[in-house]
Protein backbone atom coordinates (compact mmCIF):
# COMPACT_ATOMS: atom_id res chain seq x y z
CA UNK A 1 0.00 0.00 0.00
CA UNK A 2 3.04 2.44 0.97
CA UNK A 3 4.38 1.54 -2.22
CA UNK A 4 1.46 2.48 -4.43
CA UNK A 5 1.74 6.08 -2.30
CA UNK A 6 4.91 6.49 -2.94
CA UNK A 7 4.94 6.46 -6.70
CA UNK A 8 2.17 8.30 -6.72
CA UNK A 9 4.21 11.30 -5.52
CA UNK A 10 6.48 10.59 -8.15
CA UNK A 11 4.68 10.50 -10.90
CA UNK A 12 4.59 14.42 -11.02
CA UNK A 13 8.45 14.55 -10.60
CA UNK A 14 8.45 12.99 -14.11
CA UNK A 15 6.68 14.89 -15.68
CA UNK A 16 9.35 17.77 -15.47
CA UNK A 17 11.61 15.70 -17.02
CA UNK A 18 12.65 16.99 -20.68
CA UNK A 19 10.53 14.53 -23.07
CA UNK A 20 13.38 14.34 -25.47
CA UNK A 21 15.95 12.83 -23.13
CA UNK A 22 15.89 9.04 -21.92
CA UNK A 23 16.90 7.74 -18.73
CA UNK A 24 16.25 4.42 -16.86
CA UNK A 25 14.64 6.36 -13.95
CA UNK A 26 13.47 5.18 -10.78
CA UNK A 27 11.91 1.89 -11.95
CA UNK A 28 15.64 0.94 -13.31
CA UNK A 29 17.35 1.91 -10.20
CA UNK A 30 14.72 -0.29 -8.39
CA UNK A 31 15.19 -3.13 -10.87
CA UNK A 32 19.30 -2.68 -10.56
CA UNK A 33 19.24 -2.80 -6.73
CA UNK A 34 16.93 -5.66 -6.45
CA UNK A 35 19.32 -7.58 -8.77
CA UNK A 36 22.19 -6.34 -6.76
CA UNK A 37 20.42 -7.90 -3.57
CA UNK A 38 19.99 -11.27 -5.13
CA UNK A 39 23.54 -11.82 -6.53
CA UNK A 40 24.42 -11.06 -3.21
CA UNK A 41 22.20 -13.09 -1.11
CA UNK A 42 22.92 -15.79 -3.65
CA UNK A 43 26.79 -15.37 -3.11
CA UNK A 44 26.77 -15.64 0.49
CA UNK A 45 24.44 -18.56 0.39
CA UNK A 46 26.83 -20.33 -1.88
CA UNK A 47 29.72 -19.16 0.53
CA UNK A 48 28.32 -21.14 3.23
CA UNK A 49 27.14 -24.61 1.60
CA UNK A 50 30.85 -24.55 0.31
CA UNK A 51 31.92 -24.08 3.81
CA UNK A 52 30.21 -27.42 4.48
CA UNK A 53 31.89 -29.12 1.77
CA UNK A 54 34.91 -31.44 3.13
CA UNK A 55 37.19 -32.33 0.26
CA UNK A 56 40.08 -34.95 0.77
CA UNK A 57 42.31 -34.88 -2.25
CA UNK A 58 43.39 -38.53 -3.47
CA UNK A 59 47.21 -38.98 -3.48
CA UNK A 60 48.72 -39.20 -6.74
CA UNK A 61 49.97 -42.26 -8.79
CA UNK A 62 52.95 -42.93 -9.59
CA UNK A 63 53.35 -42.09 -13.47
CA UNK A 64 55.60 -45.50 -14.30
CA UNK A 65 52.55 -47.30 -13.16
CA UNK A 66 50.58 -45.89 -15.97
CA UNK A 67 53.04 -45.32 -18.41
CA UNK A 68 54.57 -48.88 -18.34
CA UNK A 69 51.31 -51.12 -17.85
CA UNK A 70 52.57 -52.70 -14.21
CA UNK A 71 49.39 -54.08 -12.06
CA UNK A 72 46.15 -54.25 -12.61
CA UNK A 73 43.70 -52.02 -15.29
CA UNK A 74 41.34 -50.48 -12.24
CA UNK A 75 44.37 -50.40 -9.68
CA UNK A 76 42.37 -51.83 -7.22
CA UNK A 77 43.81 -53.88 -4.89
CA UNK A 78 42.57 -57.19 -2.62
CA UNK A 79 40.42 -55.32 -0.38
CA UNK A 80 38.89 -53.08 -3.48
CA UNK A 81 41.09 -50.55 -2.12
CA UNK A 82 43.39 -48.69 -4.08
CA UNK A 83 47.30 -49.78 -3.21
CA UNK A 84 50.71 -48.04 -4.88
CA UNK A 85 52.31 -49.75 -7.64
CA UNK A 86 55.05 -52.08 -7.06
CA UNK A 87 58.31 -51.25 -8.82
Amino acid sequence: MSASLALTHLVPLAKEVDENKVTPGVLGFIVFAALALAVWGLMKSMNRHMGKVTFEEDPEKPKGAAASGKGSGSGAGPGGKASPAKG
